[in-house]
């Protein structure tokens, strides 16, 4: 399959150094999409077969200059220049509203100052989000809500524990038949015993970072086709290769997040040169702040033809 990875990844890596983010953006309306029909579709995505592309994760979106975390216009952003799924930080208001901000407090993404939970929702979406530099944006808070009915047909959001109770988020999630794009982390076999309870559909991005991890979620009986990532650490260690291979040997993707150790190497060659050994030593995700760069390091990974790529499509959307 010929497909837009020389077209597309490195001219994006060019336009981010050159400080043009916001202009070209704003510019095009173009999105490299996943899309899924139903839930098989979805975990036959992430299925692990050996023959698979690698996956990239948008950390609370992949904020830059211009872009806020956890905002739609940011996943717009890095959805026009690669596919990729978008972690995201569910947090409550005063009065029980869920919106998308990591931190428990306003100042650092927000003009608000204080804690999130002592206002309300009506009063947080007044407030303008914060770039990654620190810089006030023409952007809002979204909710949950708004999120989740803006990925349908785009990619898929993976809902980090925060402080939402998990029968709110489970019930969102029911509330909109998400289940083909939406997926929970669970840090534990019991959080996931709990979704899939509730909804024999739900999936997984579960933490699984030991064989003593892997067997807990087999005790409490949770079926692998419903993890479709199994998150690792933050590490690509040697001595994690012996838990790749039982994962993959149950189909399950692995995924390494680069946000916190990665992210930081000092110049754009360093952090390229890791993005590529994280695939080397056998993980299939990474999970990044600078999902473009990925994207850029690690296009020869890809395979010229795969099943997956008709999951893969560009679209164009109206500008809001």
């Amino acid at each position: 399959m010929t497909f837009f990875i020389n077209r597309i990844f490195l001219p994006a890596v060019i336009v981010l150094l050159c400080g043009a983010v916001r202009e070209v953006r704003a510019q095009s309306s173009s999105l490299h999409v996943l899309t899924f029909s139903n839930v098989a579709d979805s975990r036959d995505y992430f299925h692990y077969s050996g023959r698979d592309l690698p996956i990239i994760s948008g950390h609370r979106g992949g904020a830059t200059a211009g872009y806020p975390e956890n905002c739609l216009a940011t996943f717009e952003h890095t959805l026009s220049f690669t596919p990729a799924l978008f972690e995201v930080d569910p947090h409550l208001t005063k009065d029980s509203g869920i919106v998308l901000l990591h931190d428990a407090t306003l100042e650092r993404m927000t003009t608000g100052q204080g804690k999130l939970n002592d206002y309300t929702l009506e009063e947080v979406k007044r407030l303008s989000l914060k770039d990654a530099e620190g810089n006030v944006t023409l952007y809002h808070l979204s909710t949950l809500d708004e999120a989740v009915e803006w990925c349908k047909g785009k990619t898929i959001l993976n809902l980090d524990v925060k402080d939402v109770p998990l029968i709110m988020k489970a019930a969102l999630v029911k509330k909109h038949d998400a289940y083909d794009y939406v997926m929970f982390t669970v840090h534990t076999a019991q959080e996931a015993r709990f979704f899939y309870d509730y909804d024999h559909r739900s999936m997984f991005s579960a933490f699984v970072q030991s064989e003593k991890e892997l067997k807990e979620y087999e005790a409490a009986g949770v079926p692998w086709q419903n993890v479709l990532i199994a998150y690792v650490g933050p590490l690509s260690k040697e001595e994690n290769k012996g838990l790749y291979a039982l994962l993959h040997q149950r189909g399950v993707m692995v995924m390494v997040s680069a946000a916190p150790v990665y992210d930081k190497e000092n110049s754009p060659e360093q952090r390229a040169a890791a993005y590529r050994q994280i695939l080397t030593d056998g993980a299939d995700i990474i999970e990044s702040d600078r999902p473009v760069e990925v994207a850029a390091a690690i296009q020869a990974s890809y395979p010229k033809q795969s099943s997956k790529y008709k999951y893969w499509e560009k679209k164009e959307f109206k500008n809001n």
